[in-house]
């Protein structure tokens, strides 16, 4: 029986990720570029074969923002339902097979960046010497004016948190040994609010800061140690599975 896993992925590339203005409420679309590389990253990672095997996924969150849905319109999943949202362009082809439901949620929406929407790090810094506030902002630990603070953002990721372990993942790693099951979660949403789901899946307090990265389009992973759901782990690299000959039963490589 396979350890289930929460899969990560960051929105491709905007034109104020290329220059760094932090985009929280601000509804932009992908880059032409963002949509490539998008496109490449779900035919690279997902298949029966990859990193991410559509059956085995049971449930995707998805942020409200348009970037967030085309990116997960892209990543090449034929699902049982429509999407419910009305499409943000054109999909290629129907996807490989993906039972999971869809739910759209403000929980997993980005940073609500409040005063600092929409500027950059080095312009808030600014803003706050001329403020007489100290320029040495740092978000996990200050959070943003008029937006969120770190124990709003935890908060609302330890709920989605604890919905995955008590609904998808607890019921997986709790059947008999050797009994097939899927349980994988797939969350599709920013930059900020991807470190700090990652951060709080460790049971980190956001203000340590997480000191990893997640670039527009990437795909993180996380999952546990020795199959306990009481040992919450950051999974540094996934393999991809492939069938044992003759069995058509799956392991990683």
């Amino acid at each position: 029986m396979s350890t289930p896993r929460v899969f990560i992925i960051r929105h491709g590339e905007t034109e104020w990720s290329l220059n760094g203005r932090h985009t929280g409420s601000t509804d932009i679309p992908l880059t032409a570029n963002g949509e490539r590389r998008v496109k490449a990253t779900g035919k690279a990672l997902i298949g029966n074969d990859r990193l991410i095997v559509p059956r085995k996924l049971v449930h995707v969150y998805v942020s409200p923002r348009k970037r967030a849905q085309r990116t997960f319109e892209l990543l090449y999943l034929g699902l049982d339902e429509p999407l419910p949202w009305e499409h943000h362009g054109e999909i290629d082809g129907v996807g490989l097979p993906c039972h999971a439901k869809i739910e759209v949620t403000e929980d997993v929406r980005e940073w609500d960046y409040g005063d600092y929407e929409g500027i950059t790090t080095p312009q808030i810094r600014e803003m706050r010497r001329q403020q007489g506030l100290d320029p040495n902002w740092d978000i996990w630990r200050d959070g943003c004016p008029g937006g969120e603070s770190p124990a709003d953002v935890a908060a609302r990721l330890d709920r989605v948190i604890k919905e995955i372990r008590d609904k998808f993942h607890a019921p997986v790693m709790n059947q008999p040994k050797g009994e097939a099951s899927h349980g994988d979660v797939l969350v599709v949403a920013h930059g900020h609010i991807l470190r700090a789901f990652a951060q709080r899946w460790a049971g980190k307090s956001l203000d340590e800061g997480p000191t990893f990265l997640l670039e527009a389009g990437g795909v993180g992973t996380l999952s546990y140690e020795h199959h306990n759901i009481n040992e919450p782990a950051i999974l540094l690299g996934g393999a991809f599975l492939v069938d044992i000959e003759g069995t058509g039963t799956q392991l990683p490589n």
